[in-house]
């Protein structure tokens, strides 16, 4: 007995999806995108940030990924709820907000940058304030 292809039921589901990918590569290639003589994956653009948080008893620490960028180049801002990373190199730039999930005194911020991984360690903020009964 010979399958008849009419009858799959998957067959409608991949010409769909076979027909949003070429409208995305369209649409790429009218905005000049990779493939059709536009920029290469290597120039700049902004690069996703690897980035982990690390929660420790009376710190926080946040490493981040960001290969190809000179350490003067590294833009680090902190209100104490949020950090926001600016960073750019030759070949990448970097954009990041990262709401931090514990609050952290932002005046207490050490950060180093080695071979393209950055760590930022923060002291925690004191949740609340003891107020004194006289």
């Amino acid at each position: 007995m010979r399958r008849d292809d009419r009858d799959d039921p998957f067959d409608e589901f991949f010409r769909e999806i076979e027909r949003m990918m070429n409208d995305v590569m369209d649409d790429a290639r009218a905005r000049g995108g990779a493939g059709a003589g536009g920029p290469a994956a290597s120039e700049p653009s902004g690069a996703d940030v690897h980035l982990d948080v690390y929660e420790e008893d009376d710190s926080l620490r946040v490493v981040a990924d960001i290969p190809g960028v000179d350490k003067r180049d590294i833009d680090l801002r902190c209100d104490g709820e949020v950090l926001t990373l600016d960073a750019a190199g030759d070949a990448r730039e970097y954009h990041e907000r990262v709401r931090l999930p514990a609050r952290v005194d932002e005046h207490s911020a050490s950060a180093s940058y080695n071979n393209g991984i950055l760590e930022v360690t923060f002291d925690r903020a004191d949740d609340s304030a003891n107020i004194d009964l006289s």
